[in-house]
């Protein structure tokens, strides 16, 4: 930053600042809204949150304030977070798709005085819950679509706050200077509450040292410039967006663009063509399927094509990207598979110019990642969490590993315990739970040495593998490692498998209930001509139980050629009758499993998987989106799976 050499750049408004004088030409923010890209550069940026930080102001707000936001991802809404930050306050996302008591947990703990919200819906629930927030005095909603008759004075349009903040900064020159200035490095930045797998949500105080030294640690490890752009369309409130959309945009002053909605993020992204992208499992799996759906409704001679440069591009493709030596032949015919069928593959997926690519969040199946990493797409996976600022391990270039999640990142230490925890210490640790200081005691050491929970184990190159969480793992009645994080993932990786939750410790065998993903197997449905009505409908055809069980089977064969795991195959599965979701609290927001709930509430069907029954009714009640309920009843079937006899060690080889 030739222009700002020496300058104090530690705090988000101060970078923002540096930006609008060094690049400030250059976009910053974009949005699709009514099908037109609107385009922000960082001065106008500036501008934007110079204003609404004095109309926070000129509305009461103090240093030390929380302010909510919540919505979608919106230019808008990140632009908060800084003006708050510049008057000494602190932002608080929220899960956008977050019920309205989830809602309310947090903005209690939180203590908000302040909340933005994105528009009606948001402020409806808002609303629904505000006589439970006694802290709770402002809401400022950015649509004003909906909200004609909305009368109370609490509520104010985003537009106005900042035409009150044009008129504050002109009466009061040298006030948003000022209270820049008052802020540095170690003060609290942001609070990002975790996603709450075994309880309420924990609220994590990061400070701006944790964030921007780590994303620019990140930054500088990948080579990120001005001149990348990504895509944000993951929930603000959680702890990678931040890191990506605030923390190395600013420190780099790479663009951030923001989808017009979430059902049209795959149309957005082929259209931007972003070069920075992340994407958790599912996004990258769900891509996966979408190609190979219209690989089958192709014709023959293109499904031919199609799959000889596939074993083409699987067996050198990866070499390729990593800089590894390759005949002359097959870099021939990988140019012309290039031309023929990776090259227009990635135009359609808007990946064209993706030089790097993150998945993180849970594991990857090695046949989807190598599948991108094969068409010379530069996917690579970290290993982070909230209390790290995101980054703990990352892949190396040149040293890609599909069953690890890289080396420590600039920065970070890390090692494992004897009972196998792994424990890591960086410039990101963050500063302790809200409110929360004996859960912070159990985190982190007092010489900041954090718990991740989760257990894993550096191998011979100081790769990091991760196993499950650590207090996951079990063991079988015979001894049997039990890893059912790991297991749940190998069935994730079939496109037909949406969720899977496995048990077993303590027991003697392994069984798993299994969601179906509703679009893949509709879609396979249909190719056979299968009629169904919904989901529970699918999910008790037999046709799609035998489709399930290849599935297991499969997964089966892959645990047995692993000495360690080969015990722990799955037995029993059945199918349930409805989807895991988040808003019945058998999710998280970020679509992680809550085990302890879902033991309890199927309770009788996995009593039935342990007994010698074929079969288990069931009625549930569901809720649909407009508030009405329903019972479904199903006779739901206990399925064996085939096991695999695990080969003989190796030992005559002496």
């Amino acid at each position: 930053m030739s222009g700002d050499k020496g300058a104090r750049l530690d705090t988000f408004p101060r970078l923002l600042a540096a930006n609008a004088r060094r690049i400030g030409n250059k976009p910053a923010s974009r949005e699709k809204d009514y099908g037109i890209w609107q385009t922000w550069t960082w001065s106008q940026v500036y501008r934007e949150v110079r204003a609404l930080a004095c109309g926070l102001a000129a509305l009461g707000f103090r240093r030390g304030d929380r302010l909510a936001i919540i919505g979608d991802n919106r230019p808008h809404l990140y632009w908060a977070m800084p003006a708050a930050q510049a008057l000494g306050g602190v932002p608080v996302p929220v899960y956008q798709d977050s019920v309205a008591e989830e809602m309310q947990f947090v903005l209690a703990h939180a203590e908000c005085r302040f909340a933005v919200a994105e528009n009606q819906e948001q402020v409806d629930k808002l609303l629904e819950i505000k006589d439970r927030l006694p802290a709770l005095e402002t809401i400022i909603y950015h649509f004003p679509r909906g909200m004609r008759h909305y009368n109370q004075s609490f509520l104010h349009l985003y537009a106005d706050v900042q035409e009150k903040g044009r008129a504050h900064d002109a009466a009061n020159p040298g006030f948003y200077e000022g209270e820049v200035d008052k802020a540095a490095g170690p003060d609290l930045c942001v609070m990002l509450y975790t996603s709450g797998t075994t309880g309420r949500p924990k609220g994590v105080m990061l400070s701006f040292d944790n964030i921007i030294q780590t994303a620019r640690n990140a930054a500088e490890w990948e080579g990120l410039t001005e001149d990348d752009e990504m895509l944000a369309y993951l929930p603000m409130a959680w702890v990678g967006d931040y890191s990506f959309s605030m923390g190395q945009a600013y420190v780099t002053g790479f663009c951030v663009s923001c989808p017009e909605s979430t059902e049209t993020v795959l149309q957005d992204l082929r259209e931007i063509g972003p070069t920075y992208f992340f994407a958790p499992p599912r996004i990258y799996e769900n891509i996966l399927t979408t190609v190979m759906i219209r690989i089958e409704d192709a014709a023959r001679w293109k499904q031919r094509m199609f799959h000889y440069f596939m074993r083409l591009a699987n067996r050198v493709g990866r070499d390729i990207l990593d800089g590894k030596t390759v005949g002359a032949w097959d870099r021939a015919l990988y140019a012309l598979g290039e031309l023929l069928i990776y090259g227009p593959l990635k135009n359609v997926l808007g990946l064209t110019r993706m030089r790097l690519g993150y998945c993180a969040g849970e594991a990857i199946g090695p046949d989807i990642f190598e599948f991108f990493r094969s068409l010379g797409l530069n996917l690579k996976q970290f290993y982070g969490s909230t209390e790290a600022s995101v980054f703990i391990s990352i892949q190396p270039n040149g040293d890609i590993r599909s069953d690890s999640v890289g080396v420590p990142a600039p920065g970070v230490e890390i090692k494992v315990a004897d009972s196998g925890e792994v424990l890591f210490k960086s410039p990101g640790v963050f500063q302790a739970y809200y409110k929360n200081d004996d859960a912070t005691r159990e985190t982190k050491t007092a010489d900041n040495w954090v718990h991740t929970g989760d257990a894993g184990f550096l191998d011979a190159d100081g790769h990091l593998k991760i196993i499950d969480r650590a207090k996951d793992v079990g063991r079988l009645n015979n001894g049997t490692l039990l890893a059912p994080k790991y297991l749940e993932n190998k069935l994730k990786f079939f496109p037909y498998v949406k969720e899977a939750v496995a048990f077993g410790d303590q027991r003697d065998y392994v069984a798993a209930l299994i969601n179906i993903d509703l679009e893949a197997v509709g879609n396979w449905a249909e190719r056979k001509g299968l009629a169904y009505t919904g989901y529970t409908d699918l999910a008790g055809r037999p046709e799609v139980a035998a489709l399930v069980k290849d599935c297991v089977d499969k997964a089966n064969q892959d645990l047995a050629e692993d000495p360690n795991l080969s015990g722990s195959q799955i037995k029993r599965f059945l199918i349930l009758h409805k989807e895991l979701d988040a808003d019945d609290g058998e999710l998280t927001r970020t679509r992680k499993v809550r085990r302890p709930v879902v033991s309890e509430r199927y309770a009788d069907l996995i009593a039935a998987l342990y007994s010698d029954r074929d079969h288990c009714e069931v009625q549930a009640t569901v809720t649909f989106e407009d508030g009405r309920t329903d019972t479904i009843r199903a006779d739901l079937k206990i399925h064996e799976a085939r096991r695999v006899a695990s080969p003989a060690p190796a030992q005559a080889a002496e």
